[in-house]
């Protein structure tokens, strides 16, 4: 095998497979409560720009454009699913094994976002089985730890109305969902990808109690996937807010509502 593969044209929507696990997970909002965590935690976001690959003769820092010839229309391509079902396995609740190939990393960046953001993460021990899953090996304990440090930080826990343990008060339900809206590979290689996800987050505490009502917010996150053990793993990431659309004039939802619809509305495996 050479060390550089054509992976042909990236593509951006997704389609949604169901899912057994009742939850995906959520990211955080953009409030500033909560901006210090995101920023040391790392579990958020980056911007729609134009697709590249880095697949030129043995060189990975090159890449060529695959914007139609207007240079602000997608092609065809990029909104067209592929219906090709993304992984057979799972590990720890989390879909692995993923395609060896520029799909196969965009799945795999979509379905760890969603671990990454949901409210799983606030509890230790199964904080670490996503870590474990979601980064290559060489990275995980130094971003154990530094999770470890952000979530146990009783300031930021309790700006958002968690216990310090990170449980929600009696009465109340903590949702932490991500639910992504479309990926684009931006580099790649035999054993390297970069991709983008873009993605619409509920966090809050739901509850008629609650001081931090969920919320709605609009994130990109670029990873930075690497080859290894024969699947995709996370090595990085930059976070960056939006693109947000224009909001509809909606009447926002009661507690009981959205508790119940957390509860009874399961997540999605993402393929590309």
């Amino acid at each position: 095998m050479s060390d550089e593969h054509d992976y042909g044209e990236p593509t951006g929507t997704r389609v949604r497979l169901p899912d057994t696990d009742p939850y995906g997970g959520a990211r955080r909002p953009a409030r500033s409560s909560s901006r210090s965590l995101v920023t040391v935690v790392g579990i958020v976001v980056l911007l729609i720009a134009a697709i590249a690959f880095a697949n030129r003769g043995g060189d990975e820092s090159s890449s060529s454009s695959t914007t139609g010839e207007g240079g602000n229309k997608p092609e065809t391509a990029s909104t067209a699913a592929t219906g090709t079902k993304p992984v057979e396995s799972k590990s720890g609740g989390i879909p692995t094994g993923y395609a060896h190939d520029a799909q196969g990393a965009q799945s795999a960046a979509a379905n760890y976002c969603v671990a990454l953001g949901s409210a799983e993460m606030f509890n230790r021990s199964r904080r670490h089985e996503i870590v474990d899953t979601v980064y290559a090996p060489d990275v995980a304990a130094a971003r154990r730890s530094a999770l470890d440090t952000a979530y146990s930080d009783e300031t930021f826990l309790s700006n958002i109305g968690l216990d310090k343990d990170g449980t929600a008060p009696d009465g109340q339900a903590f949702v932490s969902r991500v639910i992504p809206v479309g990926t684009k590979v931006t580099a790649s290689s035999a054993s390297k990808a970069t991709v983008e996800v873009w993605y619409t987050s509920l966090f809050g505490l739901s509850g008629e109690a609650s001081t931090n009502p969920v919320s709605e917010s609009w994130y990109t996150t670029t990873y930075q996937l690497t080859w290894v053990n024969d699947d995709w793993k996370v090595t990085d990431f930059q976070q960056k807010d939006g693109p947000v659309p224009v909001g509809r004039d909606q009447k926002a939802s009661t507690a009981d509502d959205m508790t119940k619809a957390v509860e009874e509305y399961g997540g999605f495996t993402y393929a590309r």
